[in-house]
């Protein structure tokens, strides 16, 4: 047998390996170190016996003291459930005029619509509730189909343009290339910038003027103010949902797009759309 090699420094054998003339003492671990070690291995065991440890084909070893971290949670929850219970169907009950009037149901409902909206809404409308082309700013008070808590009700509730919901709220702009030349299209275009802007073009201004006048005024009103009940835009705002500049514009009249919202009462129950809309009337837009 070998003789071990022993430093001669620290009088501590090595290990054997060497490398680059660079010997490794073979100190042993501290005995604290081993002990816990060892400390470790133990509760480790003793954990497999007494909790869920080891997954199996449907469910993990339940362990002797029958602990489930998802019977917690569920009871957690039913807990949580039955102290919101009175507030919930005290809002269930209550109009959206008095929620917003009890500061208790107000301050209940702003808070669960907040976390409504943030699982719900945020993938159209933003985080912030700030909105994106194609999808309504929340936080203005300017609304295509009125920014009062009962407008906003029924555009949640119903949706627009749902095709499932007999009452979601519709409407429909006709695609005018069919109906003017593309010299008028571009005249009324002229006209709607120039209500904000300046056109490319000001000459086109007094002729659009008068095209707007026989063939939009109907809908978006004689000053282009919009129209709530019809859902019709302003377009004296500066404020753009899907299109923006006079050659947008022009394409809007030509062929426009309709976006389509859900209706939501059907997927989330009267209470939340009802916190929904105290939430969203409280961001400073509504009406």
């Amino acid at each position: 047998m070998a003789q071990k090699h022993v430093d001669d420094v620290s009088g501590v054998e090595t290990t054997g390996h060497e490398w680059d003339g660079i010997r490794e003492l073979n100190n042993p671990m501290p005995r604290w170190w081993v002990l816990t070690f060892y400390a470790t291995i133990l509760w480790a065991i003793a954990y497999c016996i007494f909790y869920p440890a080891w997954p199996l084909i449907n469910e993990a070893t339940r362990g002797v003291l029958g602990y489930s971290s998802r019977a917690e949670l569920a009871s957690d929850l039913n807990a949580a459930k039955a102290a919101q219970g009175a507030v919930v169907e005290k809002i269930a009950s209550s109009s959206l005029q008095d929620i917003v009037a009890d500061p208790q149901l107000s301050q209940f409902a702003t808070a669960a619509g907040a976390a409504a909206f943030r699982v719900n809404c945020t993938p159209c409308h933003g985080s912030g509730a700030a909105g994106g082309q194609g999808y309504p700013n929340l936080n203005d008070n300017e609304w295509l189909w009125g920014g009062s808590l009962d407008d906003i009700y029924q555009t949640i509730a119903h949706g627009v343009r749902d095709p499932a919901d007999p009452d979601t709220r519709v409407s429909e702009m006709p695609a005018f290339g069919d109906m003017l030349k593309p010299e008028e299209v571009r005249q009324i275009s002229a006209y709607v910038v120039s209500l904000t802007g300046t056109p490319r073009d000001p000459s086109m201004v007094a002729p659009g003027q008068q095209l707007f006048a026989d063939n939009c005024a109907s809908c978006h009103g004689e000053s282009a103010e919009g129209n709530k009940d019809m859902g019709a835009p302003a377009l004296a705002d500066a404020i753009w949902l899907k299109v923006d500049g006079e050659a947008g514009i022009a394409q809007q009249i030509v062929a426009p797009r309709h976006g389509v919202m859900p209706a939501w009462e059907g997927r989330l129950g009267e209470v939340a759309v009802k916190q929904l809309s105290v939430y969203i009337h409280s961001l400073g837009g509504g009406q």
